[in-house]
């Protein structure tokens, strides 16, 4: 047994079959089938089932699977430590990151640590606040960007900036074509909109208990992309920061107005996990997104 064996085995897992497995490893096909079968010997049972539609995880596979992963996740760790060991920020980072934000801090990331820490690798996750939360607290993130409503922030988050919120749709439409649209013109106004649970959705639906008006939620979608191509059909409007519409808004096929009355400002923070201590190339990776960041949001 050897760790090239192992990583073959969880790559015919994940790929579904050897030719999936070869290329998304640049192996050659019969190399890790003698990697698998030379795992099938040492442990004297079958790791999948030969089908006609590639290999299926037998009993035993789905068994030894996660021991597999876990084992190489060790190994992983071993090698980070033993290279931090020597003062060079290396290894996988794992961030979230805001869909309003991702288009523009993801680029200038990449090229930032290329360009001064390339042993340092991003995997990045774009997904909505509750989302992010969710991997945070369960270490699959070590950072993340995440909207904050309301009038404080946890201790451990440091503020990134502020943003309005505004409401998007078509370009030309009459409810944009003032200068703000009060909170309360938002009742029967068709609006898509992240689904529960999410801090815009509960703002909203606070204020809208407070103000005594019931929202026309016509779409629940959970990605802003979705959101944008919805508004831009005139179909909908949907309530975003302006960051997010940059690009649609210099091409004229969006429009916004700010939502006042109240205003819904949104905190942006960097938050990290609780699950572990950040490795050093975490850290650098948190001290580059304090340093680009703001000028983003602002």
């Amino acid at each position: 047994m050897n760790l090239k064996q192992l990583q073959s085995f969880v790559h015919v897992a994940e790929q579904g079959s050897l030719a999936r497995a070869g290329a998304a490893t640049d192996l050659a096909e019969s190399l890790i089938s003698r990697h698998v079968a030379a795992l099938e010997s040492a442990w004297g049972d079958r790791l999948f089932e030969r089908t006609g539609r590639g290999m299926a995880l037998s009993e035993f596979g789905r068994r030894m699977l996660p021991e597999v992963r876990a084992a190489l996740d060790q190994v992983a760790r071993l090698d980070a430590i033993a290279r931090e060991t020597a003062g060079v920020p290396t290894g996988t980072v794992h961030v979230g990151v805001l869909p309003s934000l991702a288009p523009q801090l993801l680029p200038l990331l990449f090229a930032d640590l290329r360009a001064g820490a390339p042993g340092v690798r991003l995997h990045a996750a774009e997904g909505f606040s509750g989302n992010l939360d969710e991997q945070l607290a369960s270490g699959r993130l070590d950072l993340a960007v995440i909207n904050r409503y309301g009038p404080g922030v946890a201790r451990s988050e440091e503020v990134l900036g502020t943003a309005d919120t505004y409401l998007i749709g078509q370009a030309g439409s009459a409810l944009l074509a003032q200068d703000s649209v009060a909170f309360k013109s938002l009742a029967g106004v068709p609006l898509v909109l992240p689904s529960v649970p999410n801090g815009l959705r509960q703002t909203l639906d606070q204020l809208a208990r407070r103000h005594g008006l019931r929202l026309e939620i016509v779409m629940e979608v959970d990605s802003s992309g979705s959101m944008k191509d919805v508004a831009l059909s005139g179909l909908a409007y949907t309530l975003l920061p302006l960051m997010a519409v940059k690009e649609e808004l210099a091409r004229g096929t969006l429009g916004a107005a700010p939502v006042v009355k109240p205003g819904i400002r949104r905190t942006i923070v960097l938050a990290v996990t609780s699950q572990r201590p950040l490795t050093r190339a975490a850290r650098h990776v948190a001290g580059r997104i304090r340093a680009l960041a703001p000028r983003l949001v602002r």
